[in-house]
């Protein structure tokens, strides 16, 4: 009689179990999908990359500027170690900076003061326009001159789902995405790989880049080649999200632990 009551009662609530169970199955086994990057490409595929953004030097940059020549006496007067940039609310130096180099603080005007030449306006230049400017203007001081432009402070910042976060210094002035999110230690497992977004200022306006690096197109997007102070934010999947509402499993464990001791108390009291 008592096992024939429970098959009952078991019958009576058997569709509320199955759907919790269903429900609860569904999300343990929910994974994050699309977790395989350039899906699309195939063996020997050939890609071509969009050119290289020539990036141009902005207020609060810092550039080093060495003026060199067959007469090395010639040009001693055109490199100063002297130049020093002190931290200010602003701007700081990286720790990756040589001081003793002849650097250069770009101020809110555009300008450096450049040994003898005095005041340059290089903001909204490129490296080799400003390499170009600065041998033309020594012509008349020195032979020959040869003229290395470097921005010093090339920076970036990874954000979100991603196994180290923060601001990286970048030795060149070249830099991928790609290479970008490799700095930051990969996507975690729960990063969102099919909507990568990246900041980038401009004439100051922010510009929104969607990129889906599961796809072959990130290499022909205005992004793929990151700019000075460009900020990637690398959002969360679904997963993460449920994951982050539920408090992860020992939530969804008490809830579990909850109904079946309901499940078991009105058995026990309907005996």
């Amino acid at each position: 009689m008592k096992t024939h009551n429970m098959k009952k009662l078991f019958n009576k609530y058997k569709k509320v179990i199955s759907t919790f169970l269903i429900v609860l199955l569904m999300y343990s086994c929910s994974a994050p999908k699309d977790v395989v990057y350039f899906q699309d490409i195939k063996n020997l595929d050939e890609i071509t990359t969009s050119p290289k953004i020539n990036a141009t030097f902005k207020s609060q940059d810092i550039v080093s500027i060495v003026v060199s020549s067959a007469d090395q006496e010639s040009a001693i007067p055109f490199n100063t170690t002297s130049a020093s940039i002190k931290k200010t609310e602003n701007t700081s130096v990286s720790n990756n900076i040589d001081t003793k180099k002849s650097v250069y603080l770009i101020d809110s005007d555009g300008m450096i003061d450049f040994p003898v030449l005095g005041k340059l306006k290089i903001a909204g230049l490129s490296t080799s326009q400003v390499r170009e400017m600065i041998k033309e203007k020594l012509k008349t001081y020195i032979k020959q001159p040869t003229i290395s432009v470097r921005l010093e402070n090339f920076k970036i910042t990874v954000l979100g789902e991603v196994r180290n976060p923060g601001p990286f210094v970048i030795d060149n002035e070249r830099v991928t995405l790609i290479e970008a999110i490799g700095l930051a230690g990969d996507l975690s497992i729960n990063g969102k790989r099919t909507n990568i977004t990246v900041i980038r200022e401009d004439d100051n306006k922010q510009i929104i880049h969607k990129i889906d690096i599961t796809t072959k197109d990130i290499f022909n997007s205005p992004a793929y080649y990151l700019k000075q102070n460009d900020i990637v934010y690398v959002e969360p999947n679904s997963s993460r999200t449920k994951m982050s509402r539920t408090n992860n499993w020992p939530r969804v464990l008490t809830s579990v632990g909850s109904l079946l001791g309901i499940i078991i108390s009105i058995i026990v009291l309907t005996r």
